[in-house]
């Protein structure tokens, strides 16, 4: 097969397989049509996200398939667990968006990684199918099952915490804690106290003994996020601890066993922070056993359509609202330099989904900081509405709306302008045939002009191709969309 995680529309209505695959290739999707019997061997192992399929397929094909998929007019009896309900005739493009959305939600990222011995489930927040991703992931999956301190870098908002809570679930600790502090937010004489605890009376204020962050991870993981950030006093007690592998509270002379697996991770310059001064060195290889590095967002924008619904469908699940978007807003978001990275893109989609609730956010939409090429405001979303309409009267013989009958008609009266003036017969005349007459000629001047390319034609005419194509259809001009 050659549909790669695209969609195979299996039905031996030809008619209906054509619908549904123009309306599929329409919307951007990639698909590949063949009669059930002219299935392949393998086709059930296809690389294909869903299968669209006839009343004539079998369901035994189709629990054998294990792929999520959408039936033409029937229900089956009993399902693999991936149905996705069925399309009925006519084809209602909300309908088929609503089912497309539903598989987005179900099958956008864990299809495309198996992870030995692991729960792929662990590592939705790491998304991406870049080549920077797939190694962080290969990385996490080869160190986690070990107790050596991982140091992850990055810029600000790529998602180091996510790495190092992922370390901590794929590790032999991950029945006991997870435990993050951020050494960058707490007040470097309150550091020492946060990390290791204290005994009561040990300053003022200890009115009782309280445990550190050492002892409440003991057994799991302790997560020193920002570690950059902390002051070189607590640098060399750090330091001392993973020597050591005991401490004391503030306060305390008895020494207790710290059996944590040590994450750190910054945005900062570690080396230079040396070379300045500010950062042990001594400390920076006991913590730089396994070093991680987390890929900016701009460097992996063709991760962004995953990330999108990724962050989606968890908004969805909380708030009860859909969104989609178009392939224009992803497009110019790729283009954006996102230096707040993957934070700064879901602070993005939160904002939207208040804004457009279960709508589809074109370029337009979006915030003008993140606006790439030519905008014009709120037509690029209208544009498309008409051509899908156009679209659904050419193949499901809907009637059209007012806009659209005077989008049809425009173009004629552009037509007739540029004739010139016509001085009407004494008799009179039928002016519906005459036009139809210069239209119908008019058409055919055009696709003899540019070779009977469609796409061409209506360009001279100053028309879009659905509306020509419609228009061929009415007059039967014969040319077909193929």
């Amino acid at each position: 097969m050659q549909t790669q995680h695209g969609f195979l529309v299996v039905d031996a209505d030809r008619e209906r397989q054509k619908i549904v695959h123009t309306l599929l290739e329409f919307i951007g999707e990639h698909c590949e049509s063949v009669p059930p019997d002219a299935l392949p061997e393998g086709a059930q192992q296809a690389a294909c996200r869903v299968v669209v399929a006839g009343s004539e397929v079998a369901e035994e094909w189709l629990n054998g398939c294990q792929k999520p998929y959408i039936t033409l007019g029937w229900t089956p009896v009993k399902s693999n667990g991936a149905y996705l309900g069925a399309l009925n005739q006519p084809f209602k493009l909300s309908q088929f968006q609503e089912l497309l959305r539903t598989l987005s939600r179900r099958q956008h990222f864990h299809h495309e990684h198996h992870f030995s011995g692991s729960d792929a489930r662990l590592f939705r927040s790491l998304v991406g199918t870049s080549k920077a991703m797939q190694q962080v992931r290969q990385m996490i999956t080869q160190v986690a099952p070990t107790d050596a301190s991982v140091l992850i870098l990055g810029e600000s908002g790529t998602g180091k915490e996510v790495v190092a809570r992922n370390l901590h679930f794929q590790s032999n600790r991950k029945d006991g804690p997870f435990v993050p502090v951020n050494c960058g937010a707490i007040p470097a004489e309150l550091l020492e106290s946060e990390l290791f605890g204290h005994e009561k009376g040990a300053f003022t204020g200890a009115v009782a003994a309280r445990k550190g962050r050492f002892e409440l991870a003991q057994g799991g993981t302790l997560f020193l996020d920002e570690i950059g950030d902390m002051p070189l006093n607590m640098q060399v007690k750090l330091l001392r601890v993973l020597q050591e592998k005991t401490f004391e509270r503030v306060g305390g002379a008895k020494p207790i066993k710290a059996d944590v697996r040590i994450v750190a991770a910054t945005h900062r310059a570690l080396p230079q922070m040396i070379e300045d001064g500010r950062f042990r060195e001594d400390l920076y290889y006991r913590l730089n056993v396994f070093p991680i590095e987390m890929p900016a967002l701009r460097e992996r924008a063709d991760d962004i359509p995953l990330l999108v619904n990724e962050l989606l469908s968890r908004l969805e699940a909380e708030e009860g609202k859909a969104l989609t978007f178009s392939q224009g807003a992803l497009e110019s978001l790729a283009q954006h330099p996102w230096p707040g990275n993957v934070r700064e893109l879901a602070n993005l989609v939160e904002r939207l989904l208040i804004l457009y609730p279960n709508q589809q956010v074109d370029v337009g939409h979006l915030p003008r900081t993140y606006q790439y090429g030519e905008v014009s405001h709120f037509d690029a979303a209208k544009e498309e509405a008409l051509e899908r309409e156009a679209l659904m009267s050419i193949f499901l013989d809907e009637p059209l709306s007012e806009e659209m009958e005077a989008e049809l008609a425009a173009p004629m009266a552009m037509a007739v302008d540029g004739v010139g003036a016509a001085t009407l017969p004494p008799d009179g005349i039928n002016l519906k045939e005459m036009l139809a007459d210069l239209e119908t000629d008019l058409i055919r001047q055009a696709l003899d002009n540019c070779d009977n390319v469609v796409a061409r034609a209506a360009e001279l005419l100053g028309m879009r191709r659905t509306t020509l194509v419609e228009k061929m259809r009415k007059y039967g001009l014969g040319k077909s969309l193929d």
